[in-house]
């Protein structure tokens, strides 16, 4: 349908954002104006608590009018990328933002500048309350920042950074085409559905015409993601960072080695990986897995079918546990209150997101699609990063409010492990169950096993570029069918094409992001264990964690929560319990 053809029931509402285009490009006009402002405090910031006082008031004020119109202008774009106003919209304020970026590049290495014990004295002023914790963690970049004329420098490059990843992304979706399966469309949407069809020459075509396209541009990707690469390390190293790994981790107050031991502790759940590649083919009924087969169902057979009602009633009873205002907020903002964004139409984005912002609702886009279990799994998911958008919102001032991502795959994965649970538990035959179980160990290993593949593939490729050694399209593809051979293991068969999957993860262009996604599914299922074993302490324990948004660092707010994820084992307890998934389903389909 097109988006005029959408129910507004259907459709989520901006309107505490903005009520309309008319009143967007009146506050455009506002906020340019303020834009146009910045250079006003230059030189001056050190001069009295006064003149620090009144930047920082005109640095929030103006941050969080850019956040409420951006936002508005993003999310209309997300919903309708063809419509000519959205597009405008969208790209004006881009701009602005950028001017303003520059116009306002002295104003963090002039308060660096500033005596730290003044800034701290400072602070102990009543009126400086909210922006306290703000101003600690700025302070703690003041080895990273640089002086006025090179901070002016990197915001003049920030048009040009990110260029490789925007020219694979236009690679990627608009000008990489494949051919048909069949006479069927094969596009990246579908290419995942073809790896689930029953029919396995129907999947090693999809498999083979789909890498046969991404073989066609093999060297420009590769050449687009070395220069990614390069661009790390070109930022780290002007920082003063040692290594690129170091510099991305920095602002999340990650030690590198929670990143190391994550692709430590999941090397030693090969065995557990590997035997369940092992059941995979027992269940297909071969003795030896293709690279396509890897994708299909642990069980065949069982259908599900939910409407978007339905999958609100499931949510309903699965986050009970969280208690009456949780469930009660969510379950009214996936209906009544119209946080959502149901059903696809053209020209909106696909796939799924939650925009959680200090204005509005913590808005959530969906492709709905009630025959597809996913859907339901999708829809807890981002209900869970809205819902600790809300509680963040609600608990800590504008300067403080916005969580990291390494905390926020923690609140999603953990309604889905819920949602989990309670279908188990539920489950009206041992066949239902075990497709269950079965969704939990493929999506384990999707977010576990495979995001872990994929952070120690950047971590490899950034090392090699940081010593200086050539990052090659040879050498790409070398450095990751070896991966592929270790986290697959001897159940797998690769094809020449195989490697070539190192090139299409739009993640590598975010780097060392992917590690987020493993850690995150790793932390949720410790909490959703202690949550549900545990009492209400636990569970406010957990609201908590909700509710501190910014206001600590990851791992600080996780260890309130009550999960230490400076250490490894929370992982190895993902898993063991990944380990034991495993065996209730051997146990429930008679594998040996």
């Amino acid at each position: 349908m097109t988006r005029n053809e959408q129910k507004i029931e259907n459709t989520w509402d901006l309107s505490g954002l903005v009520k309309n285009g008319d009143e967007w490009d009146k506050s455009m006009k506002k906020l340019s104006a303020a834009f146009r402002k910045a250079s006003a405090f230059k030189g001056k910031l050190g001069e009295s608590a006064d003149s620090l006082f009144k930047a920082l008031e005109y640095y929030k004020n103006t941050s969080m009018e850019a956040e409420r119109i951006g936002n508005w202008a993003f999310l209309m774009y997300e919903t309708d990328g063809t419509d000519p106003d959205n597009m405008r919209r969208l790209a004006s304020y881009q701009a602005a933002a950028a001017d303003f970026s520059e116009r306002f590049s002295y104003f963090t290495p002039e308060l660096m500048a500033i005596d730290t014990a003044t800034i701290k004295e400072w602070m102990k002023e009543k009126r400086f309350k909210e922006y306290r914790i703000w101003m600690k963690k700025t302070l703690r970049e003041k080895d990273h920042v640089l002086s006025e004329k090179e901070e002016k420098l990197m915001s003049l490059y920030l048009p040009v950074s990110g260029s490789a990843q925007k020219a694979f992304m236009d690679l990627n979706n608009s000008d990489l085409t494949f051919e048909d399966v069949d006479g069927n469309p094969l596009t990246h949407s579908t290419y995942s559905i073809f790896l689930k069809n029953p029919d396995e020459k129907i999947r090693e075509k999809a498999y083979r015409n789909y890498y046969k396209g991404y073989d066609q541009h093999k060297h420009t990707i590769a050449d687009l993601y070395e220069s990614s690469v390069q661009e790390d390390i070109f930022r780290s190293r002007a920082r003063g960072f040692k290594s690129s790994l170091e510099a991305a981790l920095f602002p999340d107050k990650i030690p590198t080695s929670v990143y190391t031991s994550l692709i430590k502790t999941v090397h030693e759940a090969f065995p557990a990986l590997h035997e369940y590649y092992r059941v995979k083919a027992a269940v297909l009924g071969k003795e030896k897995l293709h690279h396509w087969d890897a994708y299909m169902p642990m069980v065949e057979g069982i259908k599900s079918h939910h409407t978007y009602e339905e999958a609100v009633a499931l949510i309903n009873e699965a986050v009970k546990p969280l208690g009456e205002e949780y469930r009660i907020t969510l379950i009214n903002g996936l209906t009544t209150d119209r946080w959502v964004d149901r059903y696809e139409n053209k020209g909106k984005r696909s796939g799924a997101f939650s925009a959680g912002g200090y204005f509005g609702n913590p808005y959530i886009l969906t492709n709905f699609e009630e025959d597809v279990l996913d859907s339901v799994f999708t829809l807890i998911h981002e209900g869970g990063h809205s819902m600790h958008s809300w509680y963040s919102v609600r608990n800590n001032p504008y300067m403080n409010y916005d969580y990291s991502i390494f905390e926020a795959e923690t609140a999603s994965t953990f309604n889905e492990n819920l949602l989990s649970r309670y279908l188990i538990e539920h489950a009206e035959s041992k066949e239902e169950e075990a497709y269950i179980i079965g969704k939990n160990l493929d999506d384990e290993v999707a977010t576990l096993f495979r995001q872990t593949m994929f952070a120690e593939f950047e971590l490899i490729i950034h090392t090699l570029a940081e010593k200086k050694q050539p990052i090659t399209l040879s050498v790409m593809r070398a450095e990751y069918r070896k991966l592929l051979e270790a986290y697959f293991g001897p159940m797998m068969e690769f094809e020449e094409v195989s490697d070539l999957e190192g090139l299409r993860v739009p993640h590598f262009y975010n780097a060392f992001y992917c590690y987020k996604y493993a850690t995150g599914i790793s932390a949720s299922i410790a909490l959703s264990e202690r949550v549900l074993s545990g009492g209400e302490k636990e569970r406010e324990d957990y609201i908590s964690f909700l509710k501190s948004g910014g206001s600590s660092y990851p791992i600080e707010s996780l260890r309130k929560a009550g999960v230490d994820m400076s250490t490894p084992a929370p992982v190895k307890a993902a898993t063991e319990h990944f380990s034991a998934l495993l065996e209730r389903f051997k146990e429930l389909r008679g594998i040996r």
